[in-house]
Formats: C-alpha cells, sequence, structure tokens
C-alpha cells in the first residue's frame, strides 16, 4: 500500500511538474498538488487519531457501561451484605467479563478494597485509582498503571435503596488491547487516504485547467498588474459603483459611490433596505434589480443618476451592477456642453449648405435657411444693390435690397424679398453696416431707433410676437456687403452676448461664399458681355440661306463657342461654328481672335480646307507665344467651315476635330454627313480635307457645338440620337423652330459648357437672275460681249448700270484673253448687288498697278476697282474666278 502510494505520488508530481509553472493558472495547479498532498496526509494523520480516539472513547464508553450495567444487576446489593462478598461476586464478575468483553471487572467496598479481579491474588487488596468522585456519586473514568498493565478503566458507584454508596463497581480494558483494535483498521485508513489523494490530484487537474483556460495563463505579476488597475479604475473613478447580491444585499461599493450615497464604512453585506440615507424609491430600485437608464432619485441634496443592470452571468450568482453619476454637479457643464455641441452642429451644417453655388441670391437664401429654428425664428439677408451685380458695394447702407427672407412662418410681418432699403443712421443696420460690428437689441419692443425706418411695420413686427434681433454685417476682405439679421419671437429666449458670436460665425461662413458669388458674378458677366460682343450681333442679309441660332453661355463659366455667317462673292454664304478649350475671359478672347481670323481668311476667298490650315497655324502660334500661367486652360479649339453656292446648290465643307454636321432633307429624313475628321486646331501636321455636297433647296444645315449633345450622365451616341430623333420628321418646320425644338428635347438639364446652335434652311438663286456664256479667246469677241451683258441689264431694268458694267466686264476679259488660258466664261448674276464673274484656265493672279502718266497700260484694274464696289479673285480646280460686284439701290426693280 505504501510502495502504491509513493508511485502515485511520484505520478502526479512529474505530471504538474510538466505544465508550466509561470503562470497563474500553473502555480496554482502546483500548490494545489502540494496542498493535496499535505492534507491526504494530514487526514490520514487525522483518521488514524481519530480512530485512536474512538477506540479509546468506545472502550471508555464500553467500560462505562458495562460498570453501571453490573452495578445495577440484582442480586449484587444482597451480595454485599453476605459477610463474604467475593464468594458470590467474583463469579459472577467474571462471567459478566467474558460476556461484555471487557478485561476486567472489579467490585470494591467504599475504602477501595477489591471483592473482584481477575487475578484472584489480588483480591483484598486496595483499588489501583481514583474513588473519591465515585464515592460522591459519580461516574469517573481514567487511565491508570493497574495490575494488567496501562488500563482504561471506569468506576461507577453502587447505591441502596436510599441512594447512599454502599460499594463502587470499576470495568475497564487493557491499552494493548484497545491499540490492536486500531491497526486493525490502520489498512483501510490508508486505503481510503490513497484513494483520496488520487480523486484530489485528478479533480486539482481538472481544477488548473479551467483555471489556465479562465486567467487566459496569466503569470502572478501580471494578474497583480490586472488587479491594481482594476482597483485603481475602481476606486478613482468619478462614477459610483455598486454591485448588489440577488438576495438584496450590498457586495461591493467604491469610493464615489460612498461619497454620493454618505455610506458608512461597514456597508458591505448588509441589506440595502437597511442602507442609511436613501429615499424609499432608491431603495427599491436597488433592492429590484430590474434595469435602469438614466433613472434620476434624489438622496439627501444630490440628484443621481443611476444606471443598473444585471451581470448577465448564466452560471454563478446572479447580481446587479449599478453605476450612479451626479446630475447635481454635471447639470451646469452638461448644459454647457449641450450648447457648445448645437452650436458646433449649426455651424457643420452651415458650413455643408451654405455656399453650394457660386450664386448670390442662392447663397443669401442658405444663410437664411440654416439657422432656423435652432437659432432664429425668422432671418433676412439684406446686401448692398451693387453686390448682386457684381459690383463693389456702397460705403452706406443705402439701396440695401432684401435678398433673403425666411422664418418659421410665411405670415411674418417682415419686408418681403426684393424690396430696396435706405436704412436710416439710427437703425441697427445702418449703424452694423458703418462700424462692421455687429450690433444686439435684446428688448425690440422698449427699443426705439428702429422703429423710425417704418413705425407701422414696426407696430406690426412687435404685435407678432417678435421680441429680440441681432444684425451682423457681411463682411469679407474688409468690404461689408450687407446685414444679416436673426429675429426671435416670445417664444424663445432673448438673444445675449453669446449668440451675438454664433451669429457672426454664421455671417462669417456665408460672407466668403457671397463674396466669391459676386467676384464670380462680375467675372462672368464680363465674360459673358466680351463673348456676346465678339459672337454676330445680328445675321448679315443673304438671299442663300434662311439663318436661326442660339448661343446658350455656360451656367459655371463662360466657354469659348461661337459660330458665325459670312457672306461670300457670288451671293455664296460661309457656315462656321467653333470651340476653343477652357473657360472663362481668356476662352472668349481666344475665340473672338479666331473669329476675327476666319473672317479674314474668307476675305481672301480660301477653300475650307486652305482656311483650315491657316487658321491651325494661328492657333498654334498662339499656344507658343502666351504665357503658361496664361494659356493654363487653351491648348487648341475645333472648328466646321463650309461654304454654299445658291447657283450650284453646293455646300462645300471641312472640319478640324469638330462633330459633323446634321443635314436634314426636304422628305424629313436626317443623316449626318461623312465628313473626313481633320485634327483639332494648333496640332499641326495633318491636312484637312473637304467634302461637296449638293443639296436639295429646302435642306436644313445643323451646326452645333458638343455641349448640346456631351454630358457625363450619357454617352455621345445618346445625345446623337436624341438630336437625330429632334429633327426627324419636320420637313417644313422653320429654323427658328427647329433650334428651339432641338434645344428642349437635346439639351441637358444643367449644361456644364457652352451651347451654340445654328440651323440654315437653303435656298437656290432663280435661273433667270443668272446670264453666263462662253467666250472665245478673241479680242473681238470683246464687243460681243459687252451688247450681250447690256441687253441682260435692259431686261432686268438695270440700263443704269450698262456702261459701268459694259467697262468692267471689258477689261476682265480683256485680261483673261491676254494673260490667261480658255476655255473663258462669264456669268452674271443679280441679287442683292449686281455681280459678274469671268473664269479662265490659268492660276496666275492679276496684280493691281498703279500706271504712271507715260505709261501705255496697266490701268485696267485699277479702273476696276475705281468703278466696283469691290472686287477680287477665287481659285478653283478649273483655274480661277476675278469678279466684281456692283451694289443696288434701295428699291431696285426685281428681275
Amino acid at each position: 500500500m505504501a510502495s502504491l502510494f509513493a508511485r502515485l505520488q511520484r505520478l502526479s508530481v512529474n505530471r504538474l511538474i510538466s505544465k508550466s509553472t509561470r503562470s497563474v493558472a500553473g502555480q496554482v495547479m502546483v500548490f494545489q498538488v502540494a496542498l493535496v498532498v499535505l492534507l491526504v496526509a494530514c487526514g490520514v494523520i487525522a483518521l488514524i487519531l481519530q480512530s485512536e480516539r474512538d477506540t479509546s472513547a468506545e472502550a471508555k464508553r464500553r467500560s462505562t457501561a458495562v460498570a453501571q450495567t453490573f452495578a445495577h444487576s440484582p442480586g449484587v446489593l444482597a451480595a454485599l451484605r453476605t459477610p463474604d462478598p467475593s464468594r458470590i461476586l467474583q463469579p459472577l464478575t467474571e462471567a459478566a467479563r467474558r460476556a461484555a468483553d471487557v478485561d476486567f471487572i472489579v467490585v470494591m467496598d467504599t475504602k477501595g478494597i477489591r471483592y473482584t479481579h481477575p487475578l484472584p491474588d489480588r483480591i483484598g487488596k486496595r483499588f489501583v485509582g481514583e474513588i473519591e468522585p465515585s464515592l460522591a456519586g459519580k461516574v469517573f473514568v481514567e487511565s491508570v498503571d493497574g495490575p494488567l498493565g496501562r488500563e482504561v478503566q471506569a468506576t461507577v458507584p453502587i447505591k441502596n435503596v436510599d441512594s447512599k454508596v454502599v460499594a463502587l463497581v470499576s470495568a475497564g480494558m487493557k491499552v494493548k488491547n484497545v491499540e490492536s483494535q486500531l491497526t486493525r483498521q490502520l489498512p483501510i485508513v490508508l486505503g481510503a487516504g490513497a484513494g483520496a489523494l488520487v480523486l484530489s490530484t485528478g479533480v486539482t487537474a481538472l481544477v488548473g485547467r479551467r483555471l489556465r483556460r479562465q486567467t487566459h495563463s496569466l503569470a502572478p505579476d501580471e494578474m497583480d498588474l490586472m488587479y491594481e488597475h482594476h482597483d485603481t479604475v475602481l476606486h478613482s473613478v468619478r462614477e459610483g459603483v455598486l454591485i448588489v447580491s440577488a438576495d438584496g444585499r450590498l457586495m461591493l461599493a467604491n469610493d464615489e459611490a460612498r461619497r454620493l450615497l454618505e455610506l458608512p464604512p461597514d456597508i458591505e453585506g448588509r441589506l440595502v433596505s437597511e442602507l442609511p440615507g436613501l429615499d424609499p424609491e432608491m431603495k427599491a430600485l436597488l433592492a429590484s434589480g430590474r434595469e435602469a437608464t438614466d433613472e434620476v432619485h434624489l438622496t439627501g441634496e444630490r440628484l443621481i443618476a443611476v444606471n443598473q443592470r444585471p451581470t448577465g452571468r448564466a452560471e454563478g450568482p446572479q447580481e446587479t451592477v449599478v453605476t450612479l453619476r451626479d446630475s447635481t454637479e454635471l447639470q451646469a457643464v452638461t448644459g454647457r456642453a449641450e450648447v457648445a455641441r448645437e452650436r458646433l452642429r449649426l455651424l457643420y451644417d452651415a458650413g455643408l449648405h451654405i455656399g453650394t453655388t457660386l450664386d448670390v441670391l442662392r447663397t443669401a437664401d442658405e444663410l437664411a435657411r440654416v439657422p432656423i429654428p435652432r437659432f432664429a425664428d425668422f432671418v433676412t439677408v439684406d446686401l448692398a444693390d451693387a453686390v448682386l451685380h457684381g459690383e463693389e458695394p456702397a460705403p452706406t447702407a443705402t439701396h440695401m435690397r432684401r435678398a433673403a427672407v425666411s422664418g418659421i412662418a410665411d405670415n411674418h410681418p417682415l419686408s418681403e424679398q426684393g424690396r430696396l432699403f435706405d436704412y436710416l443712421p439710427s437703425t441697427p443696420q445702418a449703424r452694423g453696416y458703418g462700424s462692421g460690428r455687429s450690433q444686439l437689441v435684446s428688448d425690440l419692443p422698449s427699443a426705439t431707433g428702429w422703429r423710425v425706418q417704418d413705425p407701422e411695420r414696426a407696430k406690426a413686427i412687435i404685435d407678432y410676437g417678435i421680441r429680440s434681433l441681432i444684425t451682423a454685417p457681411i463682411q469679407a476682405r474688409g468690404v461689408v456687403l450687407g446685414m444679416a439679421s436673426f429675429w426671435r419671437t416670445g417664444q424663445h429666449e432673448r438673444f445675449n452676448d453669446e449668440d451675438v458670436s454664433l451669429a457672426e460665425e454664421l455671417v462669417a461662413r456665408a460672407a466668403i461664399s457671397i463674396d466669391n458669388a459676386r467676384r464670380y458674378t462680375r467675372e462672368h458677366a464680363l465674360a459673358v458681355t466680351l463673348q456676346r460682343s465678339l459672337l454676330p450681333q445680328a445675321m448679315p442679309e443673304q438671299n442663300a440661306l434662311d439663318i436661326a441660332y442660339r448661343y446658350l453661355p455656360a451656367q459655371s463659366g463662360v466657354g469659348g463657342d461661337w459660330f458665325d455667317v459670312i457672306p461670300m462673292p457670288g451671293s455664296r454664304v460661309a457656315l462656321a461654328v467653333g470651340d476653343v478649350v477652357g473657360h472663362g475671359l481668356h476662352a472668349a478672347a481666344t475665340m473672338g481672335r479666331l473669329r476675327t481670323a476666319v473672317h479674314n481668311f474668307s476675305a481672301l476667298d480660301l477653300p475650307p480646307d486652305e482656311l483650315l490650315s491657316h487658321l491651325d497655324d494661328l492657333v498654334g502660334s498662339i499656344d507658343q507665344n502666351e504665357t503658361a500661367e496664361s494659356a493654363a486652360g487653351v491648348v487648341g479649339a475645333t472648328c466646321l467651315y463650309g461654304i454654299y453656292d445658291p447657283v450650284t446648290r453646293r455646300y462645300v465643307m471641312a472640319r478640324a476635330g469638330h462633330l459633323a454636321p446634321a443635314l436634314v432633307r426636304p422628305d424629313g429624313t436626317v443623316t449626318f454627313p461623312d465628313l473626313p475628321a481633320g485634327p483639332p486646331l494648333g496640332l499641326g501636321g495633318m491636312p484637312f480635307q473637304t467634302a461637296e455636297l449638293c443639296l436639295a433647296e429646302g435642306t436644313q444645315l445643323v451646326l452645333y457645338t458638343d455641349g448640346l449633345i456631351e454630358d457625363r450622365r450619357r454617352d455621345l451616341d445618346v445625345g446623337m440620337e436624341l438630336l437625330r430623333e429632334a429633327l426627324t420628321g419636320h420637313p417644313g418646320r422653320p429654323p427658328e423652330e427647329t433650334c428651339q425644338d432641338v434645344l428642349d428635347r437635346v439639351l441637358p438639364g444643367r449644361p456644364k459648357d457652352d451651347v451654340a446652335l445654328l440651323v440654315a434652311r437653303t435656298r437656290q438663286l432663280p435661273p433667270d437672275r443668272i446670264a453666263d456664256w462662253d467666250v472665245p479667246p478673241d479680242p473681238a469677241a470683246v464687243s460681243g460681249m459687252r451688247d450681250a451683258v447690256s441687253q441682260k441689264l435692259e431686261a432686268w431694268g438695270l440700263s443704269e448700270f450698262g456702261f459701268t458694267m459694259e467697262l468692267i466686264l471689258s477689261e476682265l476679259i480683256t485680261n483673261a484673253i491676254r494673260y490667261g488660258a480658255g476655255p473663258i466664261h462669264v456669268r452674271l448674276i443679280r441679287d442683292r448687288a449686281l455681280i459678274c464673274e469671268v473664269a479662265d484656265g490659268s492660276s496666275t493672279s492679276p496684280h493691281l498697278r498703279y500706271a504712271a502718266t507715260t505709261d501705255e497700260g496697266g490701268r485696267g484694274l485699277f479702273l476696276v476697282s475705281q468703278m466696283a464696289e469691290r472686287w477680287g479673285t477665287r481659285y478653283t480646280p478649273q483655274g480661277k474666278v476675278i469678279w466684281a460686284e456692283q451694289a443696288l439701290p434701295e428699291g431696285a426693280p426685281d428681275a
């Protein structure tokens, strides 16, 4: 048994040593195993001692019982009265001894002389032991060294009928017999101890594993640190903490809870209902264990905010955790914090919702709406009238226009939006405007200066219930732009100095936005004015096309879109539309330069591809000559240029990075011609190509810029399809209606770019207004041409132009015969002017000379330039055409 116990002990110790002893769980494990071993050892010892004690006690009990039984046995008193009590009692005691399993029963007289004894030679001798207690009538148990050795004996008095002690009986056992019984019980005790050791060691291992899981294998110093932190936080936090058991007893109270509830030191363990100084409601709440959130209870002179929650543990005692806050002390701080939080939230909302656009009126309206109803009941914003037009404000509060008014109700007596004011010097608005400082009128009914402006309206304002006013100057960059007035009714507290600071913060946030909007308005107005001044102010008079146009500047800034209609020689008309990359004044100015260049190049009667080539060189030189700062937004331009001839119905066009035009045929179908797409202007290096179309009379040419069809919310193809749908199915619609319908159906809701739209419906010059002849290369044919031209002019009712036209044609035909090459063709056109054209197959350009008085020739073109309104040369694939025009007087007869 001992070897088994030692083996189990070594196994348990080895297993425990293999565990980590750094953590609390490991150390507790080792400690518990050692403790279990110690306890088991102590238990074994205790069991041995207990067994020994129990055996001794059993011996004493048995001795006492045997002695008492024998003392009260019948016949004992009678035997004592006989002359020889030993003869009678000796057999009786021996029989009783053997029956009761004791070692001796001794009967003696009151002097201690034995009557009986297991050893007969001891009869008649004095009893070894104390007899005085028994003589006194008591049962006395003792351990003595008797004749049999170490004995445990009990002495009992024998009394007669008068309760007088007449003899004594002592029964007992030898100590060695008692120890033999203990020896027989020792294997059982040791076996039980070994079993207890094994069982305890296993339980200890399970407890150690669970403890390791619960403590997360923390070391003692780490546990100490956690406890110190927990204890420090618990007792230093400015919030009372209580833990109440399920039966309503206070288990824990930190220092702040003791202070708030004024609890005595020895309060833990007492019932909550017995806590002194608490009102009944607080006691009922703490004892109930129900959940509570920020319930306020009066405790003494304090208002305590109570939060109560159950611990939520599924196992273990169900307790509640209570937190206490002194709302009395925090009330003022909380109120100030709430006011500050509301003001910060209002300023944050102002930053989000004021200044969302670059529109002065919109920004003023946002300033009027944001403070309602959190700060004011009504807000009015008055701006200098010049600010609304982008100009600098006046130094005094005159010509102030109400830009916005807003409030909690619409039936207010304040002046309406748009009204113009000249504030008198006594009004808060005038004082604030002049000084640049906010004005507080906390009691409007008792103030008089503001009533002078409009006494009737002031009375209506007072009768309505408005009681307080703050006027704050809208000041940006050192300039006062207007005044913002905040009004409160009697339903709220009157304005104070802190409210003035908040009003100034609100107005300061809006002032920068209003000033930016004012500057943008000025710049936008300047750009729009510049752009409109650079665009055609009216369509030129011509008979080749019916023209309608629309131009819409972008809302976010003026761009560089433009268009032009340019009359050309021979009743032709050039159509141009373009777009300069960028926005603002620089884009508008660049657009004006390009439009002027197109006019100049058109005066040279260049074909569209050559004109775009010259324009490309011009844009390239602009980009090279401009500084980096001024040209930051301009990197190129696009252009579509075409010339329509009403005599031949030919339309020749070319484009530089621009969108192709739309053609609406007389039957209502819409096509986008396959026009070669050249590179945008300014890139250089790529030639431009022309396309020539023959258009039926009544065909509509639709030229536009990308702002019409492009939008971030849709693809370009979608915009093109919308344009096709808007143009399809309206063959006889006038150009004006076409323009409006296209804008209504195709234009995005808020276009981000300029939009230029040009719609031209073609006409054909009637054949009876055209006369042409082929001229043989013979000088003699000149006289015949003069006669033919005279006859045609007479038929047209323009005979008074015969002499001049004959002279011009003579010079032009003579030059063509002399210096040109065949074939020679003459064409006479009667339109808004009388036009004569002489074409030949030579590309040599005539040169105007000023002949000296001694020269015989060189005066032909000089005479033509003097007698014609204008003249010029244009080149064709077959050669050149020299033309001259004569203006027709108003009221000239129609052909």
